[in-house]
């Protein structure tokens, strides 16, 4: 199955083709007798006590209501995305996406054969009409630099940016960023900016989550409700118990979706607060949009997404006077602010999930070769944009592929990939057998001379050599795999590494690290 895909340049190019928890809750009231319900957030367990489906099918009745009943002024009152600067965090160390992060930062990690994260977030932010955005870097920030620079600057209108804030030492700090909120307490100044003048809203974003989001209508909803923050959560179905969710601990709201309480995912970790979860009405589209009738019996969870929005007055308020010496939203600066401030639940009940780690990356990937995937790079009204490539068509030759997504420039003879990723420049031999496989591809090319000239030696040139078989691995770029190479884990191995070979396992699957050669005959 082949899909239309299109790139940041307007260039198309041809394509082929989450994780939830099972947990029940119960209610508690808060100090003043209200009802409350609590969100889940990370490595949530199975809890096995009755829900309430009516309680929180009515709070999503009351935030409807809500809106609806806004006054003149607050309806007068759109929010201009002039009016909004966004700040990524894309400088973590991505340590659970390692060896994926061994040489770039986690927010430039490739995704779907000819993306990477970060254009998730810089994509949604174009279609959303906001021109101001900071990316904050810190770790192995050179690729994500060059990507930003040769991607974006020349996007931005005359009125908005894109502009890269590096980690930096100073005379008065010798120390690096600290944490999420630290990052963004450093780079405080941008705001008294004269580019900031108009700036009434920040929008905080993580880098390592694929969905997409039109950030005004949370924007909208923050600013509608009066909140001083508001957190973006996202529902969960019951199907599967062993569910993804970001690292933003548990929510406790009371029946209008006001946050009375967060604690975090290390309480979580030994049930904490877990026995307090409540059937979630899907009220969870927009978080004041219409609820369809009967939704609530679906009753899916909510668990914060780590993404947040702050009056900008309050968030320098809480950064430089409140909590200064806090360096993490979301397990110091969120909890501590929902004691002091208005603090409200923004539910978005679109495809989510968060890739940071392998498994999840891996998982999330293959999910894109669906026959009806819950998430597509391409969308007429809404398209993922990435570094324009001028790529020459994939060339096949007598091969079998089957539910697979196949970038532009690669070469395939007489090989068979099933439910697989094949990235950019990727060059794969005949005989060669690929299930499950995400192969992110190449930098550049080798001519057909250089590779000759390499074989004649009895080296290995780029890209899967003939007659290899490889199952449930994910192959990084520029990668050197020779001939008859058996990459299988037919011992079930979970974790383990070779790291002189290039060669590591996480959680079952095997990872090919960037720049790895791998000999003739090898098995794994």
């Amino acid at each position: 199955m082949w899909r239309l895909i299109k790139t940041w340049s307007g260039t198309p190019y041809f394509s082929s083709t989450s994780k939830s928890c099972n947990c029940r809750g119960t209610t508690s009231k808060s100090s003043n007798g209200s009802p409350v319900v609590a969100v889940a957030g990370k490595n949530n367990k199975r809890v096995n006590k009755a829900a309430t489906t009516s309680l929180l099918y009515d709070i999503a009745k009351e935030i409807a209501a809500q809106a609806s009943m806004s006054t003149d002024s607050e309806v007068r009152s759109k929010v201009d995305p002039k009016s909004v600067a966004c700040m990524i965090l894309g400088g973590e160390a991505g340590s659970r996406l390692f060896p994926l992060t061994k040489r770039r930062a986690k927010s430039a990690v490739p995704m779907g054969g000819a993306y990477r994260l970060i254009d998730i977030q810089m994509s949604n932010c174009i279609n959303s009409g906001i021109n101001k955005v900071y990316v904050l870097t810190q770790f192995n920030s050179a690729s994500l630099n060059r990507h930003i620079s040769r991607t974006y600057n020349s996007v931005t209108c005359r009125d908005g940016f894109v502009e890269v804030l590096a980690a930096t030492q100073t005379l008065g700090d010798k120390r690096w960023f600290m944490g999420t909120a630290d990052a963004v307490r450093r780079f405080s100044w941008i705001f008294d900016n004269v580019r900031s003048e108009a700036v009434e809203h920040v929008l905080v974003l993580s880098g390592d989550h694929l969905y997409r989001m039109n950030y005004m209508d949370l924007v909208q909803n923050h600013h509608t409700s009066g909140a001083d923050i508001t957190v973006s959560c996202v529902p969960l179905s019951m199907d599967d118990s062993s569910c993804q969710v970001s690292a933003g601990g548990l929510l406790r709201l009371d029946h209008k979706g006001r946050v009375l309480s967060i604690h975090d995912k290390a309480m979580a970790g030994n049930g904490y607060g877990l026995s307090m979860l409540l059937e979630s009405a899907a009220a969870a589209g927009s978080g004041i949009s219409q609820v369809p009738e009967g939704a609530a019996k679906n009753s899916p969870f909510v668990a914060s997404m780590g993404l947040y929005v702050f009056k900008k007055d309050v968030l320098i308020k809480l950064l430089k006077w409140f909590y200064p010496n806090s360096n993490d939203f979301a397990s110091e600066i969120i909890p501590a602010a929902a004691k002091d401030f208005y603090v409200q639940a923004y539910l978005f009940n679109n495809y989510w999930q968060d890739v940071g780690t392998i498994e999840s990356y891996f998982e999330a990937n293959l999910a894109l070769t669906d026959q009806q995937p819950k998430f597509e790079f391409y969308d007429v009204s809404n398209p993922i944009y990435t570094s324009p490539r001028y790529l020459p068509p994939t060339t096949v030759e007598h091969c079998r592929i089957v539910d697979s997504i196949v970038s532009h420039g690669c070469f395939l003879r007489s090989c068979s990939v099933q439910h697989s990723i094949i990235g950019i420049r990727s060059r794969i031999e005949s005989g060669v057998q690929l299930n499950d496989v995400v192969m992110i591809g190449a930098d550049d090319y080798e001519t057909e001379e250089e590779r000759r000239r390499l074989l004649a030696l009895g080296k290995v040139p780029m890209g899967v050599g003939e007659n290899s078989k490889i199952k449930r691995c994910i192959i990084d770029k520029n990668a050197r795999i020779g001939k008859n190479v058996i990459l299988t884990n037919t011992d079930g191995v979970r974790e383990a590494e070779q790291p002189s070979d290039g060669i590591y396992i996480r959680s079952g699957i095997i990872v090919v690290s960037e720049n790895a050669l791998i000999k003739d005959g090898m098995v794994i």
